[in-house]
């Protein structure tokens, strides 16, 4: 594994300083809003460009090619990464951090299902046998818990923006227009309601330049799933038996004892909302 430093150097990414990067949880949805945040409404890179071009993941080999050949500015990187491996390398710079979370038994439930399709990951086995390795931290990208907790512990040493998945659900206008405010680029109001509306789930689940239905069978077995699935608040609760949600509570209560964020279960009631994953 190489340092940091000269990941970011390996993918041309060394002028952090006109770097966006998104990170972890409800990655596909941010994308799009910051693609449509610096287009000012105007759809038109995010229905001609696959996100994964537009926003390219740093862990993929293709990510530095795309930066060299890439003229626009800023930048705009997607990653999973946790902040032990990369943290330490952005504090000295002047990159803009979003970093999304989303209550964890949620997550686990996305996860679940996208393992069942992505050809490139191990099989995801029993729910209950997934539910054991996301709580044990054994699943691709390591623990949740220390996921979550690296990245919002060190927010004060980064210029970090935690966006939730839940407030992006119950609130995509006030969502935008903070994350527009926290990349300086600030909208008018009828490209902020453009912005809202592109970003609604089925615009999203229709376009193809986002809903992965262009990557090929052997990556993403389509038949299995689609990746635009419901991306509701509270759909835990259509897996999770009573016995699973006690054992993760007792292991979420011990891992997260030291970590004062407050999360949402539930979907509020009477909010209707356009949610993805």
């Amino acid at each position: 594994m190489v340092y940091a430093e000269e990941w970011l150097k390996m993918t041309g990414a060394t002028d952090v300083s006109r770097t966006w990067f998104i990170t972890f949880t409800g990655t596909t949805w941010m994308q799009e809003i910051v693609t449509l945040i610096s287009s000012r409404g105007d759809p038109h890179v995010s229905q001609t460009t696959p996100n994964w071009t537009r926003a390219p993941w740093l862990e993929q080999y293709y990510c530095a090619d795309l930066l060299k050949s890439s003229t626009s500015t800023p930048r705009v990187l997607t990653t999973h990464l946790p902040h032990d491996l990369l943290g330490p390398a952005l504090q000295e710079s002047k990159a803009r951090i979003i970093y999304v979370s989303r209550n964890p038994k949620d997550v686990l439930v996305s996860f679940y299902h996208f393992h069942k399709m992505a050809n490139f990951l191990p099989d995801a086995g029993s729910f209950p046998e997934f539910l054991h390795h996301f709580l044990e931290g054994t699943l691709h990208f390591g623990s949740w818990f220390d996921h979550i907790k690296g990245w919002t512990s060190q927010a004060a040493a980064l210029n970090l923006l935690h966006v939730t998945y839940e407030e992006m659900s119950t609130d995509l206008h006030r969502t935008i227009n903070k994350v527009s405010s926290f990349l300086q680029r600030p909208l008018l109001e009828h490209e902020l309601n453009n912005c809202v509306k592109h970003c609604s789930f089925s615009c999203m689940k229709d376009n193809k330049m986002i809903n992965y239905s262009l990557i090929p069978d052997e990556i993403l077995d389509h038949s299995k799933g689609c990746f635009m699935r419901k991306g509701e608040i509270g759909d835990w609760r259509n897996m999770f038996t009573e016995e699973q949600n006690r054992y993760f509570d007792t292991a979420f209560k011990s891992k997260m004892q030291d970590c004062i964020l407050k999360f949402v279960w539930e979907k509020p009631e009477n909010e209707e909302s356009e949610l993805k994953d």
